[in-house]
């Protein structure tokens, strides 16, 4: 797995923070300097960063923790899904529901529903109702899927979340704190890290540098599970 260079993260855009008067003064460690009026981010910083949170990504996938995707952002919500379901992890890309880890049995109530109006449709267990009251079915099963079918197969509270935005995504930051979840996230000039632990200094408004980020961080997770899946073999072998 190799990291970005400098001038990939150049070129994806990362450096570019928030306009000075919408900096958040505790971004200051990461901020490197001042152009035209917008804050510079020090993408050594960015470097060491996602290392040390590719690291801890990859030893919990490798343990077998999940780690949740959360990014509702327009520009970042197909980047983070599929990203995701490439690793087979959860993911939050339309709105994050209110307690939706705080409450989780609720949620959970919310997948069940949505799973058997879906079997029921289709298996023809609704033969007795009218074609409109099938497309209302419909309709809600779509409605909560939007929402939770991301977290369908998800039936137990992750290990940690990945937030793209911590200022956008601040509830599913507030929930995870309040459970001691680990948080790992993009962070920009108008955000203050340490409301989570794993913060990386980024531009979280640019989908390249949202991508170049997210995809490095998705090997991270592959390179852990692939090496849970070689310890399991081994047991099994021995």
């Amino acid at each position: 797995m190799n990291i970005p260079n400098n001038e990939e993260l150049l070129n994806a855009g990362v450096h570019f923070g928030h306009m000075k008067k919408k900096w958040n003064p505790k971004m200051r460690p990461y901020i490197f300097m001042e152009r035209k009026g917008i804050h510079i981010i020090d993408l050594n910083r960015t470097l060491e960063a996602m290392e040390e949170a590719a690291e801890n990504m990859r030893n919990l996938a490798r343990s077998g923790k999940k780690i949740m995707f959360v990014a509702t952002k327009k520009q970042a919500r197909d980047i983070v899904a599929n990203a995701a379901k490439s690793v087979n992890m959860p993911y939050v890309t339309d709105r994050w529901l209110g307690g939706m880890m705080t409450n989780f049995a609720t949620v959970r109530r919310s997948v069940k529903k949505m799973q058997n109006i879906d079997r029921m449709l289709s298996d023809g267990s609704y033969t007795n109702i009218t074609k409109k009251e099938k497309l209302t079915l419909g309709r809600e099963r779509d409605k909560i899927r939007k929402v939770l079918g991301g977290v369908e197969d998800l039936n137990r509270l992750p290990g940690a979340l990945y937030i793209v935005d911590i200022v956008h995504e601040h509830l599913s930051v507030a929930e995870a704190t309040k459970l001691g979840i680990t948080t790992f996230g993009l962070a920009d000039t108008n955000s203050d890290p340490r409301i989570i632990d794993y913060p990386i200094p980024a531009n979280d408004d640019s989908s390249r540098s949202i991508e170049i980020i997210t995809n490095y961080l998705t090997e991270a997770i592959k390179e852990g599970l692939n090496e849970r899946s070689k310890a399991k073999e081994e047991v099994t072998a021995s």
